[in-house]
């Protein structure tokens, strides 16, 4: 029997890479996409990729979403929750709409996908709760504190639902925490910032040229997003799965202070499942 996997954040990117790797090794896939007949029509010869609207930042498009997944297969094997988008401003520079932006989709986003797709996912006998965080979700990085607060957020929630989900609804859940991804993803970020004003003449000018250089330097071949997907694909076979795999050696390294005594994040979360649930 094929396994489904939905996966939000899926028009471009690692979601995309994803979501035709799955489709290509025979999985009934649907990939959330704001642009339905658009990416259908480009990837039509995928019978069973299926491109479906999932705009995170709505409650009741995600409901619509997953009754139509409901009512053609009555459960969801994996939920990839992936939506999201970087932010490269100072808190003292960005706007409170800016920042309202940021949380609407890369946290309260996950949490309307979760909300909305866990009774489908409950339905499968093995189901499992994925989501995109990054390194910056351990590692907080200058002028990346609002998209870095956001991510530890995402961190927080699922480290805290992988407390429970498994042991109650048998839900592995596991945060891809992916460093510098070669998409579309840094060009809208860098985008974002011409968009609005560029670099500023302020007193932040000075280091944040300074970042910008050593990024560049730093992530000069950085991981496709093909790549994160056959992470993914090595993750639906391991047994027990990670609370945390980071999808690169670049990406382990960065954070290597972070997690050098529980890499995985399993040996933490199961302390404290034991200690609240005694599970």
């Amino acid at each position: 029997m094929s396994k489904i996997i939905a996966i939000t954040g899926a028009s471009s990117g690692i979601g995309l890479a994803t979501a035709l790797k799955f489709a290509e090794l025979g999985w009934t896939v649907y990939a959330g996409t704001r642009n339905v007949e658009r990416d259908q029509k480009q990837h039509a010869h995928h019978a069973n990729l299926h491109f479906i609207e999932m705009e995170v930042t709505s409650p009741e498009s995600l409901e619509k979403a997953f009754a139509a997944i409901d009512k053609n297969y009555g459960r969801l094997d994996v939920l990839f929750c992936n939506a999201g988008f970087g932010f490269l401003r100072a808190l003292g520079q960005a706007t409170m709409e800016e920042i309202h932006g940021v949380f609407d989709t890369n946290v309260y986003g996950v949490m309307h996908t979760i909300r909305a797709g866990l009774p489908l996912l409950r339905k499968s006998d093995a189901g499992h709760l994925v989501a995109t965080t990054s390194v910056g979700g351990l590692v907080g990085q200058p002028f990346n504190e609002i998209y870095c607060a956001a991510k530890f957020a995402v961190e927080g929630l699922l480290e805290s639902l992988a407390t429970y989900y498994k042991p109650t609804f048998n839900i592995d859940v596991t945060l891809l925490e992916p460093g510098a991804i070669a998409t579309n993803f840094n060009q809208t970020v860098l985008g974002h910032v011409q968009k609005t004003g560029g670099i500023l003449e302020d007193e932040y000018k000075p280091i944040i040229t300074q970042y910008l250089d050593n990024f560049a330097k730093r992530n000069n071949v950085p991981q496709t997003s093909e790549s994160v997907a056959e992470v993914m694909v090595k993750l639906m076979e391991m047994d027990p799965k990670p609370l945390r795999i980071r999808t690169s050696e670049a990406a382990e390294a960065f954070v290597q202070y972070k997690v050098s005594q529980d890499p995985t994040g399993l040996d933490g979360m199961l302390n404290t499942r034991k200690l609240h649930l005694n599970l």
